[in-house]
Parts: structure tokens; C-alpha cells; sequence
């Protein structure tokens, strides 16, 4: 497959298309304050906050999986990030300029996320995204979510796109494994969300972005 075949980059999006961190991490300290506990250091949470609200919770309140609490307070959580939604989050530095790029070159792009329909939506239409976006695929659009591939492939048939001609982009090895099921490209987002015992190397994926602009360089454009 030659670099300039690519018709299409889907994007992850928390960790991987916006830093999404200050609000959802602002939303669990006020939970943790709320239930009379200390605050978390920012730096604490923030590698955390790709694998969703509930682990969140799980790890501010150091609960077991089975805990009779998470879901109440995991609730509250999103109650708390929904009404405070992109105040703090904004596009990783050097998004921006790629999907300019982008446009000018006439490469589309995607979104394809975990995150519920309710939250995706009103985050990325407060940030101005929601147009350029050709899919956004939620985690509720299909009875499946990544790692499955399936969100991909929808995603794919939306931008009429093969996934031969795709790009997926995102800072989980579930992202990774996704991609590679739907028979795409895969780069991992270093900058994003990344745990302490995170291999990425290991993920098997096509490359490693230290920024949003190595995507350039692999594609061969000029910023």
C-alpha cells in the first residue's frame, strides 16, 4: 500500500484527537470531594482517563470491580463531566494544523470512540468539529464497541472508504486491536493517555506518533 492511497483517518477521541483530561479529571476530584476524600494530582488521572468513567471511579476510590458503588458513583461522574463538558478540552497541540491539512488535501477524517452518543456529541460540536468529522461513530451507534472492529467498519462504509485506505489512530491497545481486525493502518498516539504498564510496542501497530504532525510525515505532506 503506498502512503498517498490514504483516503481516510479515523481518529480515537479521547487521548487521541482532543485531551479531554482537565474536565473528566476535574469531574472525578469533585466526586472524590464530595464523598469527603482528598483530591487526585492531575498528573494521577490523567492515565486513566481513556479506559472511561467507571475505571476512573474504580481507581479514585481504589474499589473492586464487584463494588456495590461504582455505579452510583460513577453516575455522578458523568452527571458532573456532562454539565461541564469541553470548558477544559480542546484539540492535542498540532491537531489542528493536521486537519487543515487534511481539508486542503482532501483527506477525510473520523471519529470513532467509546464514549456514549449523549458525550460525544455535545464535546465535539461545542469545539466546532462536528462538521468536518464525515463519520462519528460512538460507543452506543452499534451494538458493538472497539475492540471489535465493527465501529470501524461502519465508520469505513460511512467516509466510502475501503479499509485498505484507512488510517485508525488511538492511544489503547484496544484501539490498536480494532484497527488491525478491520484490515487498516494503525498509529499509536504516544502523546495521549498512556498507563505506566502500557506496551505499545508490543501492540503491533504500523507506527508511533510522538505528536499529531508525525502523521504528516508518514503521509508525506507538508504542513
Amino acid at each position: 500500500m503506498k502512503k498517498h492511497s490514504v483516503q481516510t483517518v479515523l481518529f480515537d477521541l479521547d487521548g487521541t484527537l482532543l485531551d479531554t483530561a482537565p474536565d473528566l479529571a476535574f469531574a472525578l476530584n469533585t466526586v472524590l470531594q464530595e464523598q469527603r476524600r482528598e483530591p487526585l494530582a492531575f498528573d494521577v488521572i490523567r492515565p486513566w482517563v481513556s479506559h472511561g468513567a467507571e475505571a476512573l471511579i474504580r481507581y479514585g476510590f481504589n474499589l473492586a470491580d464487584t463494588d456495590s458503588q461504582t455505579a452510583f458513583l460513577r453516575q455522578r461522574l458523568v452527571e458532573i463531566y456532562a454539565d461541564h463538558i469541553a470548558e477544559r478540552s480542546c484539540l492535542f497541540a498540532g491537531m489542528g494544523e493536521v486537519l487543515a491539512v487534511f481539508k486542503r488535501q482532501g483527506i477525510q477524517w473520523g471519529i470513532v470512540t467509546n464514549k456514549l452518543h449523549y458525550l460525544t456529541m455535545p464535546l465535539i460540536e461545542k469545539l466546532g468539529l462536528a462538521e468536518q468529522s464525515v463519520c462519528t461513530i460512538s460507543g452506543d451507534t452499534l451494538p458493538q464497541k472497539k475492540p471489535d472492529p465493527a465501529p470501524l467498519l461502519y465508520a469505513c462504509a460511512l467516509a466510502k472508504t475501503q479499509p485498505e485506505n484507512c488510517i485508525y489512530v488511538g492511544d489503547a491497545q484496544r484501539d490498536i486491536e480494532a484497527g488491525q481486525r478491520a484490515g487498516m493502518r494503525t498509529f499509536v498516539a504516544l502523546y495521549g493517555y498512556l498507563g505506566v504498564d502500557d506496551q505499545p510496542d508490543q501492540w503491533g501497530a504500523t507506527g508511533m506518533l510522538q505528536t499529531p504532525l508525525n502523521l504528516l510525515t508518514y503521509l508525506s505532506i507538508n504542513a
